[in-house]
Formats: C-alpha cells, structure tokens, sequence
C-alpha cells in the first residue's frame, strides 16, 4: 500500500479531524452526521451555500469553506457521494433568511442524495435551488447518457458564487448566476499514471510509458481515448484549442485554472500554465483571472486539468473578491485578523 492511513480507521474521519485541528479559527466539523461548516461567514449573505462530494479530491470542498466562498461542505467516502443526510444537516445549519443554493457536480450519486435532501429542506418551509457543474468535455457526447461531469469548474464557480453572496443577492439571483457560470465553464484532464487504489493497492488502470489518457476523470475514470504521448507542446495546444472551441464569448477574456491530480508538481503546472498563456495570448485571448495548482487531484494520479470560464466584466469582482479559507489562495477582508 503506498497510502498512509492509520489501520483499521476509516482515513475520511481521521483526516477531516486533522483538517478541523488545523484550522479551527475557519471551520467546524460536525460528526453526527460528518460536514464542515465555516466558523465565520459573511453577515449580509441572505443565502447559505453548500457543496460537497466524495473524498480523494482534497482541498474541494471542505478547503472552500469560509468567508467568502462556502458556508459548508459535506465530504463522502473516497469517489463516493455524501448521504443525503449529511447534506439535509449541513443545509439546515447554514440555511439563512432566504435559503440554500446547493452547488453539485454532475455525477449520479451526488443528483440523487442532494436531490433527497432538498426535499426534506422543503418540508421544513427552506427554499433550496441548486447549480448542476457539468463542465468536462470528456464526456460531452450522446453516448454518455448523464451528460458532461462535473470537474475542475467547481472550484471557480464556488468562488465567483460565494463573492455575490457576499454583496447580498438573494436565492434566485444566485442560481441565475451560477447558471450562466456554469454555460460559461469547459475542462479536458490528461493523465499518465493512475491512481492508487486505497483498498487494495496498485494502480487503478495500467498505462504504457509513452501513452497518455485523455479525457481522464477525477475519480480514476478511464477516458474514451488513450493516445501515444505527444511533445509537451503540441498536447497543451490542443488541449486548449478544444476547450476554447467549446466556451461562449471570449472576448472579455476568461479565468484559466490550470489543476493538478494529485501526483504533478509545481514545476510541471506552471510549465502547463505558462505554454496555455502563450497559446491564449497568440489567439488574442486574455487571462482575466489565474490558480494554478493542485486543487481537485484523484488521489495521487499523475496528470492535469485545464478549465477555462468566459467571463463577463461584472464577474471579475465577485473572483477577486477577498475570502477567508483554509485552500483557496485570497486576500484577507480589510481589517480581518487571519
């Protein structure tokens, strides 16, 4: 096993205590049932936001959560969806006057248990809306009967949701706008070693020296293509030539996240981000808005995703504006004691 893990414990449990211990002025964890809540949100919000979904992809989304961005998120087992329960708990503990906007990548087990929750919320007179990420390209086919999964986009759209939040806009006003981030949202992955298995050890799929999966999922999904690894530059160009192809408008430029899966350096992800920029830049594209690093991994695999959103002007306030969380890289609010 290449896992460090305690025996006999269940490495999700474990881990989230840790993450609460370190840092304990932002979040709060909940055990019965398991969710993260921010220890302090913005007081204008009219909304809470949650998210959440499967282990493995740490920092998202207990990360996320503070000032600024989530008001908590609700963790599964590794590449398994939160229990509805969790999810009905964490909402009613961050539902505010006009609601909960739940925030849900685009794979089943997520649309059903977020789905089952939200019920129950109605029954209890709270007003849920949600917005369904479905942003990888990969799986942009008619074949694939649930549609695109959602991936990378995450992580953008929960930071650009919890700035308008923060300016007080109500339910409806942010699933309108979560909505259009979403259409304004694509990513491809690439991988060249797969994850290790933490139950049983050994790499989920097997790859050949000179092979690269492309179109790879963050739960270790293998793609619809493995193709012969081409020269560094050629395989970022026509990465983000497909993503570029499939946004709307660019033409005020777009947030570029350039992520890692887990096993891929700095070195190599700013290497990726700097080829994208010349590649954006020779196409008279601008980068409105940068994260470069290692935020959504499958475990350990060794690869990379880019994920592009066409921005509109009003938006870039809401990206720049400050957070407080334990992963994601922002100002401090004026004032706020860190």
């Amino acid at each position: 096993m290449n896992h460090f893990f305690l025996p006999e414990a269940e490495p999700v449990d474990v881990s989230l205590r840790g993450f609460a211990r370190a840092h304990s002025g932002l979040v709060e964890l909940h055990e019965n049932p398991l969710f993260v809540t921010a220890a302090d949100s913005h007081p204008g919000r009219r909304v809470g936001i949650v998210s959440g979904g499967g282990s493995g992809h740490e920092p998202m989304h207990a990360g996320f959560v503070g000032r600024g961005m989530l008001d908590a998120a609700v963790p599964g087992r590794i590449f398994a969806s939160p229990h509805n329960r969790q999810v009905y708990e964490a909402s009613r503990a961050v539902a505010r006057d006009e609601g909960v906007l739940h925030i849900v990548k685009n794979y089943t087990g997520d649309r059903i248990n977020f789905g089952i929750a939200a019920e129950r919320l109605r029954a209890d007179g709270i007003e849920v809306r949600r917005v369904l990420v479905d942003d990888d390209l990969a799986t942009e086919s008619d074949q694939t009967a649930t549609g695109r999964r959602g991936t990378g986009a995450t992580v953008i759209i929960e930071k650009l949701l919890g700035g308008a939040a923060d300016t007080g806009l109500g339910l409806g006003e942010l699933a309108e706008a979560g909505g259009a981030f979403r259409r304004a949202s694509r990513s491809i992955a690439v991988a060249g070693r797969a994850q290790t298995s933490p139950s049983r050890g050994g790499e989920a799929f097997a790859l050949g020296d000179e092979e690269v999966e492309y179109g790879v999922g963050i739960h270790g999904e293998r793609a619809a293509e493995t193709i012969t690894r081409p020269p560094f530059e050629e395989l970022t160009e026509r990465m983000t030539a497909q993503v570029l192809a499939a946004l709307p408008d660019t033409g005020d430029g777009v947030i570029l996240l350039v992520n890692g899966l887990g096993a891929t350096t700095l070195l190599e992800l700013y290497a990726v981000y700097e080829q994208v920029c010349e590649v954006l830049e020779k196409r008279g594209v601008r980068v409105a808005g940068q994260l470069v690093g290692t935020y959504v991994p499958a475990l350990d695999m060794s690869g990379f995703s880019l994920t592009m959103t066409a921005v509109q002007p009003d938006w870039l306030a809401w990206w720049q504006a400050p957070s407080r969380t334990p992963a994601f890289p922002s100002l401090p609010f004026p004032g706020a004691d860190r």
